[in-house]
């Protein structure tokens, strides 16, 4: 769209806590030669106003420029309305598998739920649970269930396809590049426990989440 983009974050690359370093390295590549600049493995530090613009002081003494500075540092739930409630919150307002708090009265789902320790803030997860909670509140109480949900990255330069391996899980990456995208599948032994595609290797993702485990079953 005609704009010089920076993008600045503490990780060694771009979305560390979901890729594996060969993947996150042809994500930045690919955004690179698309003429993003890259300020990693550093913070912020400052933000001051010069002129019509901002100067960024990073942890590491660069100063970068921008007309605009937008944050993205992740989501968390708002739990303060719940709190004020008495509901049980933790990461998230505490539900169980019917989605119920701890209020038995009250359900809760969608970002801000969280489900057999499971915090899930995506839309397939968000669906699981409305298609559950629906048929509780019309007479038949039905648990949730969460199949494997890949989470697909709207990045057009380099597309991606994850299905993180499950919090504390096991296992290593084997990462398998090619001239137009890599396969990165995460493993327990022979067992798949995750994946991250790139590329061109995104097509492989529904036979690949056929292998996978179901997050709540």
């Amino acid at each position: 769209a005609g704009y010089a983009v920076s993008v600045i974050g503490p990780d060694e690359t771009p979305l560390g806590r979901l890729l594996p370093t060969e993947t996150g390295l042809a994500l930045q590549q690919a955004l690179q030669d698309k003429g993003v600049h890259w300020f990693l493995r550093t913070t912020l530090t400052q933000i001051n106003k010069s002129g019509d613009a901002y100067a960024l002081t990073l942890q590491n003494g660069s100063v970068v420029n921008a007309d605009l500075v937008l944050s993205a540092i992740g989501l968390r739930a708002n739990t303060t309305l719940a709190a004020a409630a008495g509901l049980n919150c933790e990461r998230g307002i505490v539900v169980d598998r019917q989605l119920t708090t701890s209020n038995a009265d009250i359900y809760a789902l969608g970002d801000c739920a969280q489900v057999e320790g499971l915090l899930l803030p995506f839309i397939l997860p968000l669906m699981q649970c409305v298609r559950a909670l629906a048929l509780t509140l019309t007479g038949t109480p039905t648990s949730v269930s969460y199949p494997a949900m890949p989470v697909v990255v709207k990045t057009p330069a380099y597309p991606l396809v994850i299905a993180p391996p499950a919090r504390g899980a096991t296992g290593q990456w084997h990462v398998d590049k090619t001239a137009t995208g890599s396969k990165a599948l995460y493993k327990a032994g022979e067992a798949l426990r995750g994946f991250a595609l790139g590329g061109d290797a995104v097509n492989e993702k529904q036979a690949l989440t056929k292998l996978l485990p179901a997050l709540l079953s």
